[in-house]
Order: structure tokens, then sequence, then C-alpha cells
């Protein structure tokens, strides 16, 4: 199968996470704290049998605690976020912050950012500062901040696996310890829990298909197509997923949703461009 159209689906299951997420929650079928458990329990189920048929021998000292943490931190959150919020918003609020962490941490690092590069940042920023202020569409703040830590969480998970000789397999033992997390969840939630089949199919498309699947398919594209091809495709990630809560969850696209991505998503893109120049 082409590279391309693995990465365009790679792109739409990535863009499924939220539509299933909001879906689920919205129509009441699953708690969040369900979502989460079942999300993860599957992701992991469906990562051990990837790194079963590809022989790689099972001890969990290859489990990194911390980058589980990550994992569960953001997966966790992104559930709970998704009670208030819209699919397009949930989307655009996760890929910014995700986007934002990355580029931040460089910065910190000691990359120094050309003057295109600076306005692409401000720019972005702008758009998420702009969706933020007070308004008749503004998004609940809670929601909202808990999906910038799910961005912020997942962009440390992703900078911590960045020099990973094998990422499938450490995303795979990182899914497999989130394992204890997903279980205290459901335990600590116990009183909350609601299950109805239909809630729990839709966790378990997500962790299994639209999450480890996913990412399994997206790393075995990943040294076929160069780096800022890579981070300028996930640019589409909130555009599908705001189409897909307009068809499937009849969800409305308000003009500062519409105005706040085009700001958030082409800083991005004109500082992803911006580096890819320099280099």
């Amino acid at each position: 199968m082409s590279h391309y159209l693995l990465t365009a689906l790679t792109m739409v299951a990535f863009a499924s996470n939220s539509i299933l997420c909001r879906m689920a929650l919205g129509e009441q079928t699953i708690d969040a704290a369900g979502f989460t458990a079942l999300r993860l329990l599957s992701g992991a189920a469906m990562m051990a049998l990837i790194l079963v048929f590809r022989n790689h021998d099972f001890s969990l000292k290859k489990i990194n605690p911390v980058s589980a943490s990550m994992l569960y931190i953001y997966a966790a959150c992104f559930s709970f976020s998704y009670i208030r919020l819209s699919v397009a918003t949930g989307a655009l609020l996760l890929f910014g912050a995700v986007q934002m962490t990355m580029i931040g941490f460089a910065i910190v690092k000691g990359e120094r950012p050309g003057l295109q590069s600076w306005a692409g940042i401000v720019t972005a920023f702008a758009g998420l500062v702009y969706l933020l202020l007070p308004g008749v569409s503004t998004p609940p703040l809670s929601s909202a901040s808990l999906m910038i830590i799910a961005g912020i969480a997942w962009g440390v998970y992703t900078l911590r696996g960045k020099g990973a000789k094998q990422p499938l397999v450490s995303t795979g033992w990182n899914f497999i310890g989130t394992i204890p997390l997903a279980l205290l969840t459901m335990l600590v939630f116990w009183n909350d829990i609601q299950l109805t089949s239909d809630g729990v199919i839709i966790a378990i498309i997500s962790g299994a298909l639209a999450s480890s699947l996913a990412y399994a398919i997206w790393y075995s594209v990943l040294p076929h197509i160069t780096p800022t091809n890579a981070a300028t495709v996930q640019l589409s990630v909130p555009v599908i997923a705001a189409f897909g809560g307009l068809v499937l969850v009849g969800e409305s696209v308000s003009p500062r949703l519409v105005i706040a991505s085009l700001l958030v998503l082409g800083g991005i893109y004109m500082t992803i461009r911006a580096a890819s120049i320099r280099r």
C-alpha cells in the first residue's frame, strides 16, 4: 500500500480519537474514567499482540515509568476534557499544545528561531489566546485547561521517545505500563462508572485501532517521509476532526474557531517551514 495512503489513513485515525471520545461521552454511553481505562487497556492489548507478532521478549524492565505516566496523563485529561468540549475545539487545543510544547523545548535547549519562526510561534499562540478569550463561543476554561495539559503531556511523551531506536516497541511497552494506572482509575471512579455496550465498543475501537494500530502504521511510514512532511501532514488532524464532528456528531463550527484554527495551524506551519529551510 502507498505510503501516502497509509499516512492519510493514520491522520484519519488520529482525528477519530477526538470524534469517538466526544461521540461516546456526548451520548453518555460511557463515562470519562471508563473510556480512559478501556482505551488504555485495549491499546495495551493490541500493542502486546504486535510485540508478540514481532517476536519481542516480555520484560517489565522495558517499561519507562515516566513515559507511561505521560501517556496516561494525556489519555485521562483528553477524556475528561471532552465531557464539555466540541470535537473541533478539543483537537485544535490538543494539537496546538503538543506543537507549542515541542517548539518551546527546542528553544529551551538552545535552538534560536529566526524571524519567520518567531512570527509563526506568536501567530499560533495568538490563535490559542483568541480561542480562549471570553465570549459566547468560548470553550469551558476547565475543560480547555485539561486538553492543554493533555497536549503538553503528549508533547513531553513524544520528546522523550524521539531518540528511541525502536519507537514502536517503546510505545508498546509504555502502553502496557499504563495498565496499573488504568485499573486504578476505574477503582477511584468506581461509583461513577457507566458502561454500555456501545460505549465499551467505541472505547475499544479508540484504543486498539485509532490509537495502537494507528501508531504502528505511523511508525512504519515515518522512515519513508521527511521530518518536515511528517510534521506538516499532522496539521490535517484538527481539520479532519472538525469535519468529522460536523458530519458524525452534528456539531457546528463557530467563526471564532475558524479564525483560531487558521491562526494556530498557519503559525505552526510557518514555524515548521522555517525550521526546515534552516536545516
